[in-house]
């Protein structure tokens, strides 16, 4: 940010004409052992709770005790279709058709029922290409995947070091590269990658192209209909404020909404025009919602509605651009901080990010972190050296910026 400035003032003023300000009275922050708020830069790792998810949440479990199974086709909002109620926003998150999306699982499931479908490997062709220092549940259910498949992962998997290498092994090496799946930001160094133009490069080799979004989803925008992978997979308590352990969301792109791809299969996949026919033929609906499985759980859903409608109500686009401008502050203070203490391993092009900054700390990491927490911020560290700061558009200000970094100073120079 070029007209940054570390003055109180000027932090405050930024605050006072963020038209997204509001939205930070939507969540709840943690406390302190004074009871004050504490600096929550930690929502890559878990998002705040949203006021609403609580009543939305007990809203159900009152139809639950009041209605039991009539719950399903009674209510307010009945549980049979309750996930479709999360469809319409989903598909404006990712930018997608509504079809091309489902609510389900978690994302290491949906990875794993997505890799039956689009990763079949074939003579020559049998490989997989993630980033290197993808999140370790990516690499085991690569690595098992192939291993399903009866091949040597150190032989079938491949790794490439940054965006450039991606699309250099993807031009070198596509005529044996079955499937590309990648990390669109990577969860440590917190590089995003160009979702088109390695889609594009794939397909011109004949690849298939999948990406994990768990730090990309309500945090860049995303455009995956016109972008064009094959499929997508996210998580929903990071950046999406759902809570811990909640349901993650699918893309399947609409060119295959109907191809007779090899799945997993199960009830709630099934036609819904003759679901409670109960044949024993599957039928699987058309798109993304044909890789179900199981019924939803309601309550989980219940608290991602709540998120979901603040980011209906502002937009991914309003979202990131304030995005850039606090983590651009963020970067901002970071180098005004005396050298010697940490290395940033982000990318400083915006455009090659999303809103957290990793850094490694030339020290102890770990007792850095806890200096912060007792100090009032919540950070997050990953051994051996690792910090990673995340300002959340939905609720972090400019004036918490800048008091994260007297507090690092602080540390250092206490």
């Amino acid at each position: 940010m070029t007209d940054s400035r570390d003055d109180a003032a000027w932090a405050a003023a930024q605050d006072a004409a963020d038209p997204l300000a509001r939205l930070r009275g939507e969540f709840l922050l943690p406390s302190g052992a004074d009871g004050e708020p504490l600096l929550y830069f930690a929502g890559h790792s878990l998002g705040l709770q949203p006021r609403r998810a609580r009543e939305l949440i007990d809203r159900e479990l009152l139809n639950w005790a009041r209605l039991g199974v009539e719950g399903h086709f009674a209510g307010q909002s009945p549980w049979m279709p309750y996930h479709e109620l999360l469809t319409a926003s989903t598909a404006r998150l990712v930018g997608a058709l509504p079809h091309e999306v489902v609510v389900m699982n978690t994302l290491s499931v949906n990875l794993h029922l997505l890799m039956v479908s689009f990763y079949r490997p074939a003579g020559k062709r049998n490989r997989i290409l993630i980033e290197a220092g993808a999140f370790p549940s990516d690499q085991y259910a690569v690595a098992s995947q192939v291993r399903f498949h009866g091949l040597d992962p150190r032989e079938t998997v491949l790794e490439a070091l940054g965006g450039a290498e991606i699309l250099r092994l993807i031009e070198e090496q596509g005529d044996s590269i079955a499937l590309v799946l990648l990390g669109n930001v990577n969860y440590l160094s917190g590089e995003a990658f160009d979702i088109a133009a390695i889609t594009r490069a794939g397909h011109a080799r004949g690849c298939l192209v999948g990406f994990d979004l768990a730090h990309g989803a309500g945090n860049l925008e995303l455009n995956l209909h016109d972008d064009g992978p094959d499929f997508a997979a996210w998580c929903s308590y990071k950046y999406l404020n759902a809570g811990p352990g909640a349901c993650g969301g699918a893309f399947v792109h609409e060119r295959h909404a109907k191809a007779e791809l090899p799945r997993f299969a199960g009830w709630w996949g099934h036609d819904k025009a003759t679901r409670f026919q109960m044949g024993s033929d599957f039928k699987p609906i058309r798109g993304a919602e044909g890789w179900q499985l199981s019924n939803p759980p309601i309550l989980p859903l219940a608290a991602l509605r709540a998120s979901m409608e603040l980011f209906d109500a502002v937009g991914m686009r309003a979202l990131r651009a304030k995005s850039v401008r606090l983590t651009g502050y963020l970067e901002y203070l970071l180098d005004q901080l005396p050298g010697g203490r940490f290395e940033l391993v982000t990318p400083r092009d915006p455009n090659r990010r999303g809103n957290m900054l990793t850094l490694r700390i030339l020290g102890d990491a770990k007792a850095l972190v806890a200096s912060l927490q007792a100090s009032g911020a919540l950070c997050d560290f990953r051994a051996p050296d690792i910090v990673r700061l995340a300002p959340a558009p939905l609720y972090t200000r400019f004036a918490d910026v800048r008091r994260l970094i007297g507090l690092l100073r602080a540390a250092w120079h206490g």
